[in-house]
């Protein structure tokens, strides 16, 4: 009897999982053996890696692929014929447990088809100037190289522990506190006369990549227990290291991925001995890393699947010393490219203007109704203070968007202006008193208002001497003693270990894609393409935090905002969505207090930081 009630039991939770299958992706189960099987209780969503059901499944047969989508509680195995997969089905449907997961018993459904997705184990492709040199080095050359290394040195630059691994450093010690080496203080070890062959060998094996022999060398050692770890994904510093970066994998093989800004993830599989190239594209634009694991999993000679367990390793990285700076042409990744860039100034008024009317008020007039659509709930601080008018209050709203701070307060006079017509057609749609012009020349009387507020307007003006004047005109209008409210956007969005609100959306952008089964794409293209006019103008990526001052910062349109796009610009596309760059000033600590105290008749009351935001509080003397 205990036997038909864990069937029965096991059948119900399959029907709901085949119910939940075919609702998410539209594939049916069958009744049939199929060699595809979906198990539930076993996906992303409760913790679950690959390696695991790889692992359980490899009893039964002979795997051709692994499934698993983002955010789903489910997976699938890809059998090599239905033999196994009944196998499979018989051992482990309502019987088996996973121990990492406390979801219960696993499920399983034959189903006529997998979903299309990329598969993460696809071997077969590299990034663009990679280069896998297998067997490069003997056992013995491996046993003499592992030898050379002191791991007993007192000196704290050429030895560390780390928190995963052991690193020493030869030629020039790498900070990785910077990121960066310094350049004018080498190390009095220089590399191991072990490593004298690497330039014939390379030579040997047609690859002559190298015009010097390399000066730095980085030996990473993963000891037993650390081997778990991995490396978090990164791009070496471009204005520390000439193009090609090398590095040398001896002990044990691993699975080292790359990762492309556009969302496209390659694994690379370094056997033991290998020597990896990393040049051009695949050393500037593609970052790389070790996911933190137990096992790998491997593609076999036969094209199927399998698992390899981690083992102790040590890693060979050898680099050249770069003097000078990058120059390369993969900008959005170059620190010497942003360095260069974050100092610009626009000081001519005639060019800041065409700037502002370039990549600000036309692109407003673009995104007016999606802009207004996700301007919804009004900052609470914003709010206080429009609460704090005495009654009978006149306040001025200066670039008042779509009107969300209007209509909470009774008993004061509400107007506001925007350069939008887009917004302020809103705004009128919704009955508030509004009226276009640009916040730098207000068509108001002096001396009129109880209170003013600038929320997110004048960092859109490219010039100090702009700032100022918005400021100024504020000023003027308030009565003595009247408040203005000032909010910009802080270029530190992460304070005291706080993300900012704009951070924290880059998290929930991502699970609505991975829901969405679409790739999360990060916008950090040249900017050559995107603003002929302003070719040094940086392009940020979204949702990241900001790494220089004066940029152009992104707006994707939703689909259904694109047709109303496509039928003004008479351009259609069916598969890009349009981008739009807005230009924006970030403001260092301290840097709008200053500007507003430089205001005659203006005084400071309070400065703050909200949310990424900083804010000032100004009277009018």
């Amino acid at each position: 009897m205990a036997g038909d009630k864990c069937v029965r039991k096991a059948d119900k939770k399959r029907i709901r999982a085949q119910n939940i299958l075919f609702r998410d992706t539209g594939i049916k189960c069958t009744d049939e053996p199929r060699k595809y099987v979906m198990v539930a209780n076993a996906g992303l969503a409760t913790g679950l890696q690959q390696e695991q059901l790889l692992e359980l499944s490899l009893p039964y047969g002979q795997i051709d692929g692994v499934l698993m989508l983002p955010g789903k509680s489910y997976s699938f195995i890809v059998f090599k014929d239905e033999t196994c997969a009944s196998k499979a089905y018989a051992a482990i449907h309502g019987k088996m447990k996973l121990n990492s997961t406390d979801s219960g018993p696993l499920y399983l459904a034959f189903t006529e088809k997998v979903p299309e997705i990329n598969h993460s184990w696809n071997y077969d492709h590299k990034p663009p100037g990679l280069i896998l040199l297998e067997h490069f080095v003997t056992e013995e050359e491996e046993n003499s190289l592992l030898n050379s290394i002191d791991w007993n040195t007192t000196d704290s630059h050429l030895g560390q522990s780390l928190k995963h691994r052991k690193v020493k450093h030869y030629g020039y010690e790498f900070r990785y506190d910077t990121n960066n080496v310094d350049k004018d203080n080498p190390l009095s070890e220089g590399i191991p006369s072990e490593c004298n062959f690497l330039l014939e060998r390379l030579s040997a094996r047609n690859c002559n990549i190298l015009s010097s022999f390399p000066n730095q060398l980085t030996v990473n050692h993963y000891q037993p227990g650390q081997v778990f770890a991995g490396i978090p994904p990164h791009v070496d510093t471009h204005s520390a290291f000439e193009d090609p970066i090398l590095s040398l994998s001896l002990g044990s093989p691993i699975v080292m991925e790359f990762r492309h800004k556009d969302g496209r993830t390659l694994p690379v599989l370094l056997p033991q001995r290998s020597l990896l190239v990393m040049s051009e594209e695949a050393r500037y634009a593609w970052s790389h890393g070790i996911t933190p694991r137990k096992m790998d999993i491997v593609p076999t000679p036969n094209g199927s699947l399998t698992i390899q367990h981690r083992g102790e390793r040590v890693s060979f990285t050898f680099r050249c010393i770069r003097k000078g700076e990058c120059n390369c042409i993969y900008h959005e990744r170059c620190d010497s490219y942003q360095r260069n860039c974050s100092n610009i100034q626009i000081k001519n008024d005639a060019l800041a203007e065409r700037l502002e009317s370039l990549h600000v008020h036309e692109v407003y007039e673009e995104i007016a109704s999606h802009f207004s659509d996700t301007r919804h709930k009004p900052w609470p601080n914003v709010l206080s203070f429009v609460e704090s008018l005495p009654l009978g209050s006149m306040l001025v709203d200066v670039g008042c968007g779509n009107g969300k701070y209007f209509g909470f307060t009774r008993g004061i006079f509400e107007i506001g202006c925007d350069r939008s017509l887009g917004l302020v057609k809103v705004c009128q749609d919704r009955g508030f008193e509004v009226f276009n012009c640009n916040c730098l020349s207000l068509p108001l009387r002096s001396n009129i208002a109880d209170g003013c507020m600038s929320i997110a307007v004048i960092h859109h003006l490219a010039t100090e001497e702009r700032r100022v004047r918005a400021v100024k005109e504020m000023v003027r209008i308030l009565r003595p003693g009247g408040r203005a409210l000032i909010y910009v956007w802080a270029k530190d969005q992460e304070r005291h270990k706080t993300q900012s609100s704009y951070l924290r959306q880059d998290r929930k952008n991502r699970r609505e894609c991975d829901e969405q089964k679409h790739p999360v794409i990060q916008d950090n293209t040249n900017t050559n393409v995107i603003s002929k006019d302003f070719p040094s103008l940086p392009v940020h990526t979204n949702r990241t935090q900001f790494q220089y001052q004066d940029l152009l910062v992104p707006w994707k349109l939703k689909p259904e905002q694109k047709s109303e796009v496509e039928s003004r610009t008479k351009e259609s596309s069916c598969e890009e969505v349009p981008t739009f760059y807005r230009y924006y000033h970030v403001f260092e600590e301290g840097e709008l207090e200053q500007l507003c105290q430089s205001v005659e008749g203006a005084c400071v009351s309070r400065s703050y930081y909200d949310q990424g935001n900083w804010c000032v509080i100004l009277e009018k003397q």
